[in-house]
C-alpha cells in the first residue's frame, strides 16, 4: 500500500511515521518545503519520502508533486489542519470566516459590536491550549461582572484592523491569523493583565517553544527525545512553593524553596 500524507506539522509527523510500519511507501506533501524538494528521511522503516506540494491528483490515484515527481496512491491521508465553522451562529451578516480568519474578533475574543454578550474561547492554536482557554475565561468572567471593561467598539476595531495590518505586513498568511506560535506569551501576559490573574509562568511557554523546536529540527523522533528537564524541575520547584504539591519527585534534589 502507497498512502500520500499531506501536511508535515506535529499531525503529519505522527501519522506518516506510524503508517510507514505498515505501508509499503509513504509520501509526505508539504507546504513549508522548496518546490523542488524530494528527500529520503531517515527512519527506521526505510520507506518514507518528503515531497513539496501536490501539483495535481486524479481519480485513478495518481499523485503530481510540484517537484516533478509522481506515485499511485491507495490512500491519501489529510493532516491539514482544522477549519472554523459555526453554522449555528447568527449575527446578521456581522461576522465572518475569510481564509480561515475569523473575524472581527479583539484579540481573538470578542466581536466589537456583540461584546460582552458574545465572545469566543479557545480559537487560537500553537500555544499553550489549557492555560489559555483559563485565561481567557477569566478575562470573559471579569468583563462580564463588570470588573473590567472593553475599549469602545470602534476602539477594538481600530486595533484589529492595526493587527490584520501588521501581519499582511509581515507576510503572515490570513489563515495564520488565530495561530500564536511564538507570540503566544506576550499575547496570555497581556490578557492576563487586563482581568489581573497570574502571568504565565515562563517554564511553561519554554517547554511549548522546545517543544516545536524539536518538532522542526527532529520530526522523526522529536517526541521521544527530551531537552527539558531543567524546565520540569522548575516547574516542580514552583508547585511546591504555591503548595500544590507537598515534595519533589525523588530524582530532583530539594531547592531550598
Amino acid at each position: 500500500m502507497v498512502v500520500v500524507v499531506i501536511g508535515n506539522f506535529a499531525s503529519g509527523a505522527d501519522i506518516s511515521r506510524d503508517v510507514a510500519k505498515v505501508a509499503k511507501e509513504v509520501h509526505i506533501a508539504s507546504r513549508g518545503s522548496e518546490a523542488s524538494t524530494y528527500e529520503k528521511l531517515s527512519v527506521p522503516t526505510n520507506n518514507l519520502w518528503i515531497h513539496s506540494e501536490i501539483e495535481t491528483a486524479c481519480d485513478d490515484g495518481s499523485i503530481f508533486f510540484k517537484n516533478g515527481k509522481a506515485v499511485h496512491a491507495d490512500t491519501v491521508v489529510y493532516c491539514t489542519g482544522y477549519k472554523y465553522k459555526f453554522p449555528f451562529l447568527e449575527t446578521n451578516g456581522y461576522m465572518s470566516i475569510d481564509d480561515n480568519r475569523v473575524e472581527p474578533l479583539y484579540k481573538h475574543v470578542f466581536p466589537p459590536a456583540l461584546a460582552p454578550g458574545l465572545s469566543f474561547v479557545g480559537l487560537p492554536g500553537m500555544g499553550i491550549q489549557f492555560v489559555m482557554f483559563e485565561i481567557q475565561s477569566k478575562w470573559v468572567a471579569a468583563i462580564l461582572s463588570g470588573r473590567v471593561t472593553l475599549p469602545a467598539p470602534e476602539k477594538m476595531m481600530e486595533d484589529l484592523i492595526a493587527s490584520y495590518a501588521m501581519l499582511e505586513a509581515l507576510g503572515i498568511p490570513k489563515r495564520h491569523t488565530h495561530k500564536l506560535g511564538k507570540i503566544q506569551s506576550k499575547y496570555l501576559d497581556w490578557v492576563a493583565e487586563e482581568c489581573g490573574c497570574q502571568l504565565v509562568e515562563p517554564w511553561r511557554t519554554q517547554q511549548v517553544d522546545r517543544g516545536y523546536g524539536r518538532l522542526v529540527s527532529n520530526p522523526e523522533n522529536y517526541r521521544d527525545e527530551w531537552d527539558d528537564d531543567d524546565l520540569i524541575k522548575e516547574a516542580y520547584e514552583d508547585f511546591a512553593s504555591k503548595k500544590l504539591i507537598s515534595f519533589l519527585p525523588s530524582y530532583f534534589p530539594e531547592s531550598g524553596r
